[in-house]
């Protein structure tokens, strides 16, 4: 995390991953994501989440199926 990192609310951070809060503090709860712990408020940085969609980015398979085209 970068100094000049925003620090996102659970509702931001649902809203950028395209989920529910309700995942995303299933991710908080179990430990699934980083996250900041300010007082009862608990904060999510942005480098955080990108770091999150890269990991989980699946690339597609390139190649040819036996009987078939392209897998596209």
């Amino acid at each position: 995390m970068s100094p000049a990192d925003r620090l996102l609310t659970v509702e931001e951070a649902a809203e950028r991953l395209g989920t529910g809060v309700r995942f995303i503090r299933r991710l908080v709860s179990e430990r699934r994501i980083r996250y900041v712990k300010l007082g009862k408020h608990v904060r999510i940085a942005d480098s955080v989440l990108t770091a999150y969609i890269e990991e989980r980015t699946v690339e597609p398979v390139r190649g040819r199926r036996a009987g078939y085209g392209l897998v596209v």
